[in-house]
């Protein structure tokens, strides 16, 4: 049996929650938006085509912003094409997916999905095919109440109000080769530089995100983002990160210590951000929006048999989660978590279907992936102040990263709650954690779960959507604000307490 131990204390702040932390993303890609969140044939589709079931569980989810519609889509797309009456919308091939794109649904429907969902719209420009004047356009339609052409445009649309989007992406991973329109640093940093200007000349209160890597292996990652800040940090107020993870060739431990990499590649696009800042001159702090990140198994798709034809929303990247994906996907949130001080936006990729925590049968049902579970518990615990958590913990030896810890956790605390979240990263072995509480004052157990089980390649299928889901944790125990708790091993961990 391994023994961990941890502190907790309230002076120890890191910085407050940030609601964004808990973003997702829809992109025309595969099935998440036909067949995902809107199907109008749908036994519970609404007036408007979308899907209620997901619905429904979007809002258990706890999504509070969706980035749309991009993603690599968004390097060609011509936003107009989905406005207006849906039978004259013109069909167009998408080269990121190669699909045939309807636009039957498009910028209108979706900010009347946000509408519905209770989520914050977060807005990507292409600026692969297109730059400035399309991107102001956009903006005009979304953001101007009326009075202009295209304001006055989408009013006609039947949006009377203005969608009032304030973040947008400039872009969408244009270091990358495979992007329509794929740019040198300075190339790009240029031109997101003179399009963030110009937008802001039209509505001063956006918030700007500019392309970082997209991915921290990149042979260019640190160049691009050092380059591409010289160029627009006094336009931008966040670089972007994306990040995947899977495991390779049975290597489990190394997997459920992904968490490891994310904090390196945070931790590394903050330093070279505030060396930019050093050499600028300037006192501003450029954030992070980490708006594509979850487990993806790439290696799939990429040694998959090309597709042939264009077909309408074919099931891409439908990667059906286990047990140990979805510990993995824990130490994620947690590590977004504790760099609260620097990440202050996220998005789960994606929301539905593609690399999704919800699945869904065309026609028929819709259901959990193992995913679903951590993000969901995240967005609903976490809340106050993100608290630094001292810890001490047993370490094993992994082929990807070395040594590492077999606890990872992180703690919230908004005066009344507090709530702990751990993941066991051992394979093998279950952890008794015991944890000082006591400068948090008198506390009371309120639940304890953990996501475990026998197999840590279990599944949800539409059969049996709660085979993997939290259970009780019956084996905690506090006492004088100590606690003693038993994580199994690849175990997923919520602790909730209040003062007495």
């Amino acid at each position: 049996m391994l023994t961990a131990h941890l502190t907790l204390d309230p002076a120890f702040r890191v910085a407050p929650v940030h609601r964004r932390t808990f973003g997702t993303f829809v992109e025309h890609l595969g099935r998440c938006v036909y067949t995902g969140i809107y199907e109008p044939t749908h036994p519970t589709a609404d007036q408007d085509g979308f899907r209620q079931d997901v619905l429904d569980l979007t809002r258990q989810l706890g999504a509070t912003s969706v980035r749309y519609p991009g993603g690599n889509f968004v390097s060609g797309y011509r936003w107009e094409d989905g406005t207006g009456p849906r039978e004259r919308r013109p069909t167009r091939l998408d080269l990121a997916w190669h699909s045939t794109e309807t636009n039957e649904f498009g910028l209108d429907e979706f900010m009347a999905w946000c509408r519905k969902a209770g989520v914050e719209p977060m807005m990507a420009v292409n600026l692969g095919t297109r730059g400035i004047e399309s991107a102001l356009d956009l903006l005009e339609y979304c953001n101007i109440e009326a009075g202009t052409h295209l304001s006055d445009l989408r009013v006609a649309n039947g949006a009377k109000e203005p969608h009032a989007v304030r973040m947008w992406c400039l872009g969408n991973e244009m270091d990358g080769p495979w992007q329509i329109g794929h740019k040198s640093a300075r190339e790009y940093g240029r031109l997101a530089a003179e399009t963030g200007r110009a937008m802001r000349m039209l509505d001063p209160g956006l918030e700007l995100v500019a392309c970082g890597s997209s991915g921290s292996s990149m042979p260019t990652f640190g160049a691009w983002e050092a380059t591409v800040l010289e160029e627009t940090y006094d336009v931008v107020d966040f670089i972007s990160c994306h990040a995947y993870y899977e495991e390779h060739d049975g290597d489990l431990a190394s997997f459920l210590a992904s968490a490891m990499d994310m904090d390196h590649f945070i931790d590394s696009v903050v330093a070279t951000a505030d060396s930019v800042g050093a050499r600028l001159k300037s006192k501003k702090k450029i954030n992070i929006s980490f708006d594509e990140w979850n487990v993806w198994y790439l290696s799939r798709y990429q040694n998959a048999e090309p597709m042939t034809g264009w077909p309408v929303a074919p099931p891409l990247l439908e990667d059906h989660y286990h047990l140990a994906d979805a510990v993995t996907l824990g130490g994620l949130l947690i590590s977004l978590l504790r760099h609260s001080d620097r990440v202050t936006s996220a998005c789960l990729a994606q929301l539905v279907n593609v690399i999704a925590p919800i699945m869904t049968e065309p026609g028929g049902r819709a259901w959990k992936q193992t995913t679903f579970h951590p993000f969901a518990q995240a967005a609903a615990y976490a809340k106050g102040d993100v608290l630094r958590v001292e810890t001490t913990s047993p370490v094993h030896e992994t082929s990807r990263f070395g040594e590492v810890t077999a606890l990872d956790a992180v703690a919230t605390h908004d005066g009344e709650f507090t709530t702990v979240f751990a993941v066991n990263r051992s394979v093998d072995q279950p952890l008794t954690l015991t944890a000082d509480l006591r400068s948090l004052g008198a506390l009371r157990l309120e639940e304890v779960t953990t996501l475990s089980g026998p197999d840590p390649y279990a599944r949800n299928t539409a059969d049996t959507p709660d085979a993997v889901a939290p259970r009780a944790n019956s084996d905690a125990r506090l006492t004088d604000g100590k606690l003693e708790i038993t994580l199994p091993a690849v175990s997923w961990n919520v602790i909730r307490l209040s003062r007495q």
